[in-house]
């Protein structure tokens, strides 16, 4: 995955990143099932493409519970936390406060356990 930081960010579980990048993160992946929403309510009011957009909706919001638990795990590793707190993004409300929280708090300064420095893979 070294050779695909994007990857990396949005599906690995290594690794840190920095609050900037966790934010920006989090708000694409909203972004995008947004627009899917977006279409799908288009196509319903136009009779057309409903069934279409609602199982790209389906795959979007499974895709995005990964992409949102590995940027909250190498969040938590910049933090000096395991991932396994990352669970805490699947609990409605606190994933909420979680996500707040973790834009929030700043890294640790400098080589930790989870990685050597933020914003690049291990």
């Amino acid at each position: 995955m070294n050779q695909f930081p994007i990857l990396w960010l949005f599906f690995g579980l290594k690794g840190r990143i920095s609050r900037v990048a966790f934010l920006l993160g989090g708000l694409m992946m909203t972004v995008v099932t947004f627009f899917v929403l977006y279409r799908m309510s288009a196509a319903e009011e136009a009779g057309q493409g409903f069934e279409f957009w609602n199982s790209v909706l389906g795959v979007v919001v499974i895709v995005s519970l990964w992409c949102q638990a590995a940027l909250a795990a190498k969040r938590l590793h910049d933090i000096g936390r395991p991932g396994l707190f990352a669970v805490a993004m699947f609990v409605p409300l606190i994933n909420f406060i979680a996500f707040i929280a973790l834009c929030v708090i700043p890294g640790e300064r400098g080589p930790n356990k989870y990685g050597a420095a933020t914003n690049a893979p291990n």
